[in-house]
């Protein structure tokens, strides 16, 4: 939700429970940040042809810029500098008040993952994940590192995760969610056999360009299709997923969907197990029903979180979902922010409560 900007020490009266916050969006405050991680070859390559992506709009990387300016809360702007660069502002506006005791961080543009040039997009994977270690969880041990992988090379992408295993400051294995094919597809297997191996999640988060349009139909005109096209493209990666059988082969992989709201599972979900039921015969491979994969391996984050009304029909959606599998998350600083003391507009038990802000998280990635 875009809420609207309110003094920072009326949230924080209102939050009354710590948080784990399963996906926030510190940003490099320049590229020359990456220099000490970053093979001269590679910055003289950028400096020279820049860093395309693998996307079907002749021109820019973000075909659909958006109407904040980088998809920011207005109060989310530190003093000199662009939203999630200085560490000391983020303190003050978000750790402390918000009670944040855990903050995932999700690495987006320029991480390196789906750039057109395979090479580049390793060299500024891995450059990007030094960077989380060395200027965020070293600075700050209330976040946790993502492992940024080359995802369309798949070599690369299990070099990364090996290259990292063990390493504290780490605790999932990111992709974007419009890859070059779906991610049931064998090609990406062997990125989720290293994170299985790892014990590690791998997080989905919307975004990324794959070359394809998020519809089934072409490029849409408006940023708001594209925004509400998140869910479909989460849709379609649950679907490859489950039924090509990635969920058989590793009964023990965490997968969370982020960034792309809930309420579309349960209903993809239904139509799943009534088209399995007919059709089981073309997937012998699948040893029980899609929804039961789903309901053992599938986790989502809450933001953008769902508000219909009457706003209590959310418990019906979370319900057959369940609370153990929603962590919360705020997207902070981008401007569809949702506030802890806002975000869960009906009222739960406190163990349901406690689960859904940090209990779940310190489940999934075993916090402590």
């Amino acid at each position: 939700m875009n809420v609207e900007v309110r003094p920072q020490q009326a949230a924080a009266g209102m939050t009354k429970l710590a948080i784990a916050d399963c996906d926030t969006h510190p940003v490099l405050p320049h590229l020359s940040h990456l220099d000490r991680w970053l093979p001269q070859r590679w910055r003289d390559y950028i400096a020279t042809f820049g860093m395309s992506q693998r996307q079907g709009h002749q021109n820019g990387v973000n075909p659909y810029p958006k109407a904040q300016p980088n998809a920011a809360r207005r109060d989310a702007w530190p003093p000199g500098g662009a939203p999630g660069t200085d560490l000391d502002f983020m303190r003050r506006q978000y750790f402390e008040p918000l009670g944040v005791q855990f903050a995932v961080i999700n690495p987006l543009t320029p991480s390196g993952q789906g750039f057109a040039n395979p090479y580049l997009s390793a060299a500024m994977c891995r450059a990007t994940n030094e960077w989380q270690a060395h200027d965020l969880v070293a600075k700050e041990p209330r976040f946790r590192a993502s492992i940024c992988v080359p995802y369309e090379d798949t070599a690369a992408s299990v070099a990364e995760i090996e290259r990292l295993v063990g390493r504290a400051e780490f605790c999932q294995v990111l992709i974007l969610g419009r890859t070059g094919e779906p991610l049931g597809a064998k090609r990406y297997r062997p990125i989720f056999r290293a994170a299985a191996a790892a014990g590690l999640p791998v997080s989905v988060h919307a975004f990324g360009y794959g070359g394809a349009p998020v519809t089934s139909g072409g490029w849409p005109s408006y940023y708001i299709e594209e925004m509400t096209g998140h869910a479909q493209a989460a849709q379609a990666q649950v679907t490859s997923m489950v039924v090509e059988g990635l969920f058989e082969e590793l009964p023990a992989l965490k997968v969370l969907m982020v960034e792309a709201g809930f309420a579309w599972l349960p209903s993809l979900a239904w139509r799943l197990d009534r088209n399995w039921r007919v059709l089981k015969q073309e997937t012998p491979h699948l040893r029980m029903s899609p929804s039961e994969y789903i309901h053992r391996n599938i986790w989502l984050t809450t933001q953008p979180m769902e508000e219909p009304e009457p706003r209590e029909q959310i418990l019906d959606v979370i319900g057959w979902i369940g609370w153990d599998r929603l962590l919360f998350a705020t997207d902070y600083p981008h401007w569809d922010f949702d506030d802890p003391s806002q975000a869960l507009p009906v009222r739960v038990d406190a163990s349901d409560r406690e689960r859904f802000f940090i209990g779940n998280a310190r489940e999934v990635y075993g916090f402590r």
